[in-house]
């Protein structure tokens, strides 16, 4: 069955109802939701929305647990794996749907840090999109090996080439929406699915002309589990700056 449900989740009467919105995509992340949802809810006042795509390792049910315990946690469940962006995009549609003013993307796995938040938080009053950059000054990555370096920091360079943008680092997704932001998008017509997507979306917010700023974080390789990046999102990401550079 090829649809989208959510865990029904009526806020407890003592529950505030929060104006920023965490979307987090899971696959086979049952090792990191529990302790990234609890750390969340205790350095910020916001919700987490977890989009799980089916993961074998049962991290959907581990999320409906956290779903009951927290009135400010919500599950989306997904039939399968559809790739990272189409994840986010669940995600901003709920969103939408709902009353949320702020509305983040990030990673499940720690590499991703939620003590940044407050600071996104904070820039996110005088800006429409706020990037956690590993690139500015006060940024960087931990664990890395050379190599990876190379592809992260030389794709963000051949992307700011190519599409003639001042962002350091355009392939970061640790990032942080005003609803105004994703509803001029046109989610609907968003191409990308893996590494480019976060190129593509930080391109349109440039294009329709709303303030965008980096705030610099320390990015750290996941935690537990395994990583989801391999070649072909790379050679997505190297060949869809090409038609956004192009799109009319």
């Amino acid at each position: 069955m090829n649809e989208e449900h959510d865990v029904p989740d009526d806020p407890a009467p003592d529950a505030a109802p929060s104006d920023a919105l965490v979307c987090i995509p899971t696959y086979n992340e049952r090792e990191n939701i529990s302790s990234i949802v609890e750390e969340l809810l205790r350095v910020a006042p916001v919700d987490v929305l977890i989009i799980d795509d089916n993961s074998p390792d049962g991290t959907g049910a581990v999320a409906d647990g956290l779903a009951d315990q927290h009135a400010r946690v919500h599950v989306l469940h997904r039939p399968g794996k559809q790739g990272l962006g189409r994840a986010y995009l669940a995600g901003f549609r709920w969103a939408l749907e709902r009353t949320y003013k702020f509305i983040f993307e990030m990673d499940a796995d720690f590499s991703h840090q939620p003590r940044y938040i407050p600071e996104f938080l904070r820039a996110i009053q005088d800006y429409d999109l706020v990037l956690g950059s590993r690139y500015v000054s006060g940024g960087g990555t931990v664990n890395w090996s050379s190599l990876r370096k190379l592809i992260s920091k030389g794709g963000s360079l051949y992307a700011r080439r190519i599409l003639g943008v001042d962002v350091s680092d355009l392939t970061g997704g640790f990032k942080c929406f005003r609803r105004e932001v994703l509803l001029a998008i046109d989610l609907d017509s968003v191409e990308c699915t893996g590494y480019a997507f976060q190129i593509e979306l930080t391109y349109r917010a440039l294009e329709q002309g709303f303030r965008v700023k980096e705030i610099p974080i320390v990015f750290y390789e996941r935690e537990a589990g395994r990583s989801k990046m391999d070649s072909s999102i790379v050679l997505e990401a190297a060949t869809k700056v090409w038609g956004m550079r192009f799109r009319k």
